[in-house]
């Protein structure tokens, strides 16, 4: 996806110094979506500048965000909280400093009018279209079994080819996020209903880390204040003024459907994604936090090189830091 610079007008948004100094690099989880708008509104409204700091997006690519960062192909990255968790429990010496979602947007969907679907035990011997994880078979297999049901059912791996699977009844279920792929239904009139993973066991975790390496953040802390102070302001910008985030979001992206992104940014302010009553944008929530570690460490889902299951190390309070907030001026 092309991620072009916003027209130099919008761009002036603040008063901003004559160059930005220092050079700053973001590895994104997936294709530019709303998820990331905190970082395009930062980047396009000049609060990056602001801060003497010139950041890029990198185009996503088939090696995920957290490898990236862990390599040092990138300063920060976003990550979702299987990529994170996985990449940390794996060794990489990385650190979250903030969850964009403060709840998750995800859910197990089924077409509306398939009768033998009601909870999710009638799941038990029903076809799967999955995306190839641990996490999703974890997750499935929890929920049924928390149900009443046997946790044995059909996959097929389709990746994003799943939603058109489910919507033509080629598969019985799927997973998706609500605030993308369930807004893209609502649109193309879909009738679907879903089962959200908190009602059946699932601890209802923050995803949508932004991190940095171990190393960065004791050697230039001040770095990662700048560039997190000015990635917070983008998105208490984006929580505040919805539709004009999607406008600046569109003109940062290729996106043939805006009506999908407005969409998307009003499931996500409505159903308190991005600012969860008086918790504050970005939040990392310890409790919430370590129980989905332990929920992964627990279902077998974080292994090391050779495959095998991690055990759970006791504590996991060093894996994230939200100092910066603290040192904020």
């Amino acid at each position: 996806m092309t991620i072009r610079p916003l027209a130099i007008g919008l761009c002036l948004a603040i008063p901003m110094p004559a160059w930005a100094d220092t050079s700053v690099s973001v590895a994104l989880d997936w294709m530019l979506n709303t998820n990331h708008v905190g970082l395009v509104v930062a980047r396009d409204r000049g609060l990056y500048t602001a801060e003497g700091l010139e950041v890029e997006l990198l185009p996503y690519s088939d090696t995920n965000s957290a490898a990236l960062l862990a390599g040092g192909a990138a300063d920060f990255a976003y990550m979702t909280s299987l990529g994170f968790m996985s990449a940390r429990a794996g060794g990489a010496e990385l650190v979250a400093l903030w969850a964009t979602m403060q709840h998750d947007p995800g859910r197990l969907v089924f077409n509306s009018d398939n009768a033998d679907i009601t909870r999710p035990a009638d799941l038990s011997g029903k076809t799967y279209a999955g995306f190839g994880s641990a996490w999703e078979e974890a997750l499935i297999g929890t929920m049924i079994r928390n149900d009443g049901g046997e946790p044995v059912w059909n996959t097929v791996t389709l990746g994003t080819g799943a939603y058109e699977a489910l919507a033509s009844g080629a598969v019985d279920f799927t997973l998706e996020v609500s605030t993308w792929e369930g807004v893209n239904s609502t649109l193309l009139g879909r009738r679907q209903s879903s089962f959200t993973y908190a009602d059946f066991g699932i601890p209802d975790q923050q995803t949508g880390y932004i991190g940095t390496r171990a190393d960065t953040l004791v050697q230039d802390p001040d770095l990662v204040r700048r560039f997190m102070r000015a990635t917070r302001a983008g998105y208490e910008w984006a929580a505040d003024h919805p539709d004009e985030a999607a406008q600046v979001l569109i003109a940062a992206g290729d996106f043939p459907n805006p009506e999908l992104v407005h969409g998307s940014m009003k499931a996500i302010t409505e159903g308190g994604y991005l600012r969860d009553g008086d918790t504050p944008v970005g939040s990392i929530d310890p409790e919430r936090f370590s129980a989905m570690a332990r929920f992964l460490f627990d279902s077998g889902v974080l292994k090391d090189a050779s495959g095998k299951a991690l055990e759970w190390p006791e504590e996991v309070s060093t894996w994230f830091n939200q100092r910066w907030r603290e040192q904020e001026s």
